[in-house]
């Protein structure tokens, strides 16, 4: 873990520009979806003892627990500057350690389905995000093995159908070069969204673990998409996968 997070007195009774817990608790494992009212369905869905910790530019965040264990969850907004700001506050200066993004993706193989979901072992990316690190190469965000391990762990015991592999983070929803899918999927890339890259960089740097995982709400390839209906109830397939990690020590 790195100097700066050892350094850290974590307290949530200190606001930073964009968390401001007002003393309530923000639990050492935090699920992370793009939109705060997703933040807020989790919530009310699957947590027990709920307490609201942010509502700082309507970024809503909340701690519960989950079968007896405390787990936090909050939205970050979209694209890597979003996610960035808030996983780095997170944990250097309240002190997470299990960062677990829970989205959307859009699928770029033809074999994935609408409903499915796609952990995310690595993600590449074509945002210059990670150039604030002035590394003497290229470096490969990746998940962190424990989370990873954990969470293919829990698909077996549920009997949960997932595909793992390389994703895309994009700093490009509307791309003006309409082959850059084609090209990202013929390298065997499984889906496009905005957040990982950025957030597996982070806690890398920090010495602590993330994860994302996605349920697929459109298949670029076979252009196949999900209704605004049905987007708001596929999730509950990942988010059974996603909570038991709060277990983990």
């Amino acid at each position: 873990m790195s100097e700066a997070v050892h350094a850290t007195e974590f307290s949530t009774e200190i606001a930073t520009p964009h968390i401001n817990p007002k003393g309530a608790e923000i639990a050492e494992t935090i699920l992370l979806p793009g939109d705060p009212l997703r933040a807020k369905f989790i919530a009310d869905t699957f947590l027990e003892d709920v307490v609201q910790f942010n509502e700082v530019r309507n970024i809503l965040g909340f701690t519960g627990t989950y079968q007896g264990h405390r787990v936090s969850v909050m939205g970050t907004g979209m694209g890597m500057p979003s996610i960035g700001i808030y996983s780095w506050e997170l944990i250097h200066n309240y002190g997470v350690k299990n960062l677990i993004r829970v989205g959307s993706i859009g699928a770029l193989q033809e074999n994935i389905n609408l409903h499915d979901v796609i952990v995310a072992s690595a993600a590449s990316t074509d945002s210059n995000f990670l150039s604030q690190y002035n590394l003497p190469g290229q470096y490969s965000p990746t998940a962190s093995w424990k989370l990873l391990k954990a969470l293919v762990d829990e698909a077996e015991k549920q009997d949960a159908h997932i595909h793992v592999g390389n994703i895309l983070s994009s700093d490009v929803f509307y791309n003006f070069d309409q082959t850059v899918n084609d090209r990202w999927a013929h390298m065997g890339v499984l889906g496009v969204e905005m957040e990982s890259a950025a957030l597996y960089a982070i806690a890398a740097e920090a010495g602590v673990n993330a994860l994302g995982l996605f349920t697929v709400s459109d298949n670029i390839a076979a252009d196949t998409h999900l209704s605004a209906e049905e987007r708001q109830t596929a999730f509950h397939t990942m988010m059974k996968l996603a909570l038991p990690l709060a277990g983990l020590d």
